[in-house]
């Protein structure tokens, strides 16, 4: 595990843009694991950028978002695949038909996560996979007290889950209670794994996640036995770190 510390959220953005845009360019064909959330909206500018700039292609790549609300259909504005449209896809040259996100209105929600995990090996696994960090310690919808080797499936969000993502809905009763969530044992599949975190609220959980011990009560903590994870942080997500990282 990698810790890597930038001094601003725009610096952190686009170095880890820098890093993906890396692989693409050496793996024309990656594979890549998607997160959704506030964090990586700066990474996916700085992708915007490179793509428009600097010629960076994503025709080749094959995306998996980590996650879906059950029970919002994908037209709605607080879908994840709504978001990733709007924030990514469609301003870059990436195949629609390369695209996965998990379909929270699918009528069979157990058969759509077996077919999710199905996908993932047809198309070679995830080469990088990007987190983000809940303040609870979660990883995509993987919420405290989850088997550390879960696949696809349906998890029942936390309160306080609930109550981070009601800011995006007119009232927290809005907010879905459950959704399709890669499991932790998909995610340290992945080839690479790049957790993102950004902000003070975030520096307790990141503390937690990769200087205290393993545990499925902070579910990020798993990346620590991952063969090649890099924690990317600004200043303020790593003020709470007893131990010095690479700037």
């Amino acid at each position: 595990m990698l810790v890597l510390i930038k001094e601003t959220y725009d610096d952190l953005s686009r170095h880890t843009a820098g890093m993906i845009a890396d692989r693409i360019r050496r793996k024309p064909d990656l594979v890549l694991g998607l997160a959704t959330g506030t964090t990586p909206l700066g990474l996916y500018r700085e992708l915007i950028r490179l793509h428009r700039n600097d010629g960076l292609s994503f025709a080749r790549v094959t995306t998996f978002n980590l996650d879906e609300y059950i029970g919002l259909p994908r037209t709605h504005p607080q879908s994840y695949y709504h978001f990733m449209q709007e924030n990514l896809f469609r301003h870059i040259d990436v195949d629609p038909t390369a695209i996965y996100i998990p379909d929270g209105m699918a009528p069979d929600i157990d058969a759509q996560c077996e077919w999710y995990e199905q996908q993932i090996v047809r198309r070679g696994g995830i080469d990088v996979q990007i987190l983000g960090i809940g303040a609870n310690g979660h990883i995509a919808f993987n919420e405290p007290g989850s088997s550390l080797g879960s696949r696809t499936r349906i998890k029942t969000l936390a309160d306080q889950t609930v109550k981070d993502n009601a800011r995006f809905f007119k009232t927290a009763d809005e907010v879905p209670k459950t959704a399709i969530t890669m499991g932790i044992g998909t995610i340290m599949e992945a080839r690479e794994v790049f957790l993102v975190a950004s902000g003070a609220g975030k520096a307790a959980a990141v503390k937690a996640a990769i200087e205290g011990p393993i545990t499925a009560m902070v579910p990020a903590s798993i990346i620590q036995m991952h063969r090649k994870a890099y924690v990317l942080l600004d200043r303020d997500a790593a003020s709470q770190l007893t131990h010095t990282f690479r700037g």
